[in-house]
């Protein structure tokens, strides 16, 4: 099955569905040509390690490494384990780990747990991030330091 025909399957809303799929072979007019894609769809279980050159969106469950130059999305079913290296993180699901990243947006249910090294940490209304978190390209020696006690933000509405 190509990759459009299963995202046309998966769209209709198929239960026990689960892909793994880049839509690179398949650019639908609503796409622009460069926004290729990895889903990890609600029920796959993954165990590794992932080195994109795309984007990629995670509903399902990852425990490993991702490596990745573009985007990477932790949907609201997503759990993550492991360590993320992008250029850009979003979370509205759970990620536990170490991330390095130049921009990291915890959406609202969004949970991260661990280390953040970001030039900018964005958490909205209900987001949570409990761990430590490193501003990357700090000058200031104190701005440096990380942070030695554990740091919990809970954002309120």
């Amino acid at each position: 099955m190509d990759a459009a025909k299963l995202h046309r399957y998966i769209s209709k809303g198929e239960k026990s569905t689960m892909a793994i799929f880049n839509n690179g072979d398949s650019t639908p007019e609503a796409i622009p040509t460069n926004s290729n894609t990895t889903i990890i769809t609600a029920g796959a279980k993954l165990k590794g390690e992932l080195e994109l050159s795309c984007n990629l969106y995670v509903d399902g469950e990852l425990d490993g490494t991702i490596q990745s130059t573009k985007e990477v999305n932790i949907g609201k079913n997503g759990s993550v384990k492991g360590t993320i290296n992008t250029d850009k993180l979003i979370v509205k699901g759970y990620m536990e780990g170490s991330i390095n990243a130049n921009r990291v947006e915890i959406k609202a249910a969004g949970h991260v747990r661990g280390e953040i090294c970001s030039a900018e940490l964005i958490i909205e209304s209900k987001g949570v991030f409990e761990g430590k978190s490193i501003v990357k390209g700090s000058t200031s020696k104190e701005a440096s330091k990380p942070l030695e006690n554990k740091t919990t933000i809970k954002t309120a509405e």
